[in-house]
């Protein structure tokens, strides 16, 4: 009896639920019909037109009414069963107050709420003005599209296309194949780009450029300001700006603030004075006619030869000043490399006018095998032809090279101060003046050491070749003897101030790299390798469109401080 009672119970619950979820169900709701509001003169055509009504104007349009929309027109050939609506003539179709479309004719489906429309087509709402010569506007998506060319006014540029979509909702507009934006500052032309009507930003995909008075920019994937001329490319992204060529991971630009940066892999090519600048991180200030990079920066003044390039680096690079008279500075650990010339210092300032590189604070320069040291070393450039002109060390200047046949014992030479000469690039002639002294080996044709040259004198020239010393000459006085090895003391073969940096040499042009230069975290650029949520990313910079900084999320170089995923340098 019990067991009847509980199969009873469990049924009718089985029974309730299923009845609850039927009354759940709700039925589809059916298309509306398609409702004639003022169909003046009424004819049939069943040869032309089978079950269609014709209604035509008399003093004023036909009109009809479908689901929050209006549609006037001359002449309406109506399938009522259908429901659908073939419109012609000066048709007018309102959707509320917000959208307007007209055209010489209109195929409306009430079924699926979708309107086609051909000859002179205009879409209008608030923001902007649409023209084509065939628009479909699907009104249960709230969208409209052509494919066959299409001009789009607003109150800051003309946007023409080939394939366009624009969605009603998010006021955007998805431009496809000739994209093109005529503004009086600028013009843009991309393959695809995403423009929303209120903001009037657009984001670029495929090649595209933009070209303003003072600016070419080219990238690959990039978002644009159109209001106000800014914005960055993270894809493949190049900027012609004030002589200079920036390319990068990611590159930004903003022309009311006359300023450019790019982050991750960046390449700077002054265009007038052949000048390049390599880093992570770099930023260009029109006004101040100034670059700064840091993060594996590097200067490269090109020459005609490779072999003659020269290679700058510091932990921060400043390039400031007109083509004509350009400074750079390499602050902190500085160094640089030249075939046959290398050196470093704590900074390096290097003037164009002038031709003159000073290397400042505890500075050791490299020419060949010979390391040269002193308080202050200055080189000299030929303005004209820019090759290397000549040298000065200045206080305590010293010269020493490893014996090449011993491999060790030291040739040295010290003085006040010392003189270079440069013929072609390649130093020929060393002066040392005031209080000079040389320790010398000295071989015969058979590299026999003849014996130990240790001379005192008030100057000495040396003579080069091939950055060897070929030729030595002592001047007023000179004091000293040759001695047989065994008669000069290892102590006496030593001149006072020695210090050999030979472990520091700079031998090729990656050596001006420290191992810290080499593992640098990069900053992880968005959208490079995966998509952005462009709705999602419009959305935010709206939000935050009073601050700067926060509407280029993608862009670590204007935000310095902010904290970000990295990875390390190639």
């Amino acid at each position: 009896m019990k067991k009847n009672i509980l199969r009873a119970t469990v049924l009718n619950l089985v029974l309730f639920l299923f009845s609850l979820s039927i009354l759940g169900q709700t039925k589809p709701e059916e298309p509306k019909q398609i409702n004639i509001v003022y169909g003046a003169n009424f004819t049939k055509n069943e040869k032309e037109y089978p079950g269609a009504s014709i209604f035509s104007k008399d003093e004023r349009q036909v009109q009809f009414e479908h689901q929050g929309a209006d549609l006037w027109c001359d002449i309406a050939i109506y399938f009522q069963k259908e429901n659908r609506l073939e419109a012609i003539g000066n048709v007018i179709l309102k959707q509320g107050d917000s959208v307007q479309m007209t055209s010489e004719k209109i195929n409306y489906l009430g079924d699926v709420k979708l309107a086609k429309a051909w000859g002179n087509v205009v879409l209008e709402n608030s923001d902007m003005t649409l023209k084509t010569d065939t628009l479909r506007f699907d009104r249960e998506r709230q969208q409209a599209y052509y494919q066959d060319n299409g001009t789009v006014i607003d109150s800051a540029n003309t946007l023409t296309s080939k394939i366009g979509r624009y969605f009603m909702e998010l006021k955007k507009y998805q431009f496809l194949d000739s994209v093109h934006i005529d503004n009086p500052e600028y013009i843009l032309d991309s393959e695809q780009l995403d423009y929303y009507t209120t903001s009037k930003n657009a984001y670029m995909y495929g090649p595209s450029t933009i070209v303003g008075d003072t600016y070419k920019i080219y990238c690959e994937r990039g978002f644009y300001d159109t209001k106000v001329e800014s914005g960055y490319g993270i894809k493949n992204t190049r900027i012609d700006y004030n002589n200079r060529v920036v390319e990068g991971d990611s590159v930004y630009f903003n022309k009311a603030r006359e300023f450019a940066s790019a982050t991750n892999n960046i390449t700077v090519t002054d265009t007038i004075n052949k000048g390049i600048i390599r880093a992570h991180y770099a930023e260009v200030h029109k006004a101040k006619d100034s670059v700064f990079a840091t993060k594996r920066a590097v200067s490269i003044l090109v020459q005609e030869k490779e072999l003659d390039s020269l290679y700058v680096h510091g932990d921060t690079l400043m390039i400031t000043g007109k083509p004509e008279a350009r400074i750079t500075r390499a602050f902190r650990n500085a160094k640089f490399f030249k075939t046959d010339l290398s050196g470093k210092c704590d900074s390096i300032h290097s003037e164009e006018r002038t031709g003159i590189t000073q290397l400042i604070k505890n500075p050791v320069l490299w020419n060949g095998d010979n390391q040269m040291t002193g308080d202050s070393i200055h080189l000299i450039s030929n303005v004209k032809t820019e090759k290397l002109d000549s040298l000065k060390v200045l206080e305590n200047a010293f010269i020493i090279s490893l014996d090449s046949i011993s491999m060790t014992g030291y040739n040295q030479a010290k003085g006040k101060d010392l003189f270079g000469q440069f013929i072609e690039n390649e130093l020929k002639i060393i002066d040392l003046v005031k209080n000079t002294e040389v320790i010398y080996y000295m071989y015969n044709d058979d590299d026999e050491l003849i014996g130990i040259d240790k001379t005192i004198c008030s100057a000495i020239r040396i003579t080069m070749e091939n950055n060897d010393v070929e030729d030595l000459t002592f001047f007023t006085n000179p004091d000293g003897d040759i001695f047989p090895e065994k008669d000069l003391p290892e102590n006496s073969r030593i001149l006072k101030g020695f210090v050999w940096r030979g472990d520091e040499r700079i031998m090729t042009k990656e050596d001006i790299f420290d191992e810290d230069d080499n593992n640098i975290e990069l900053v992880v650029i968005r959208g490079i390798d995966n998509p952005i949520d462009i709705d999602a990313e419009e959305e935010e910079r709206s939000k935050n469109a009073s601050d700067p900084i926060n509407t280029i999320p993608n862009q670590k170089a204007t935000d310095p401080k902010k904290k970000v995923k990295t990875k390390k340098a190639k």
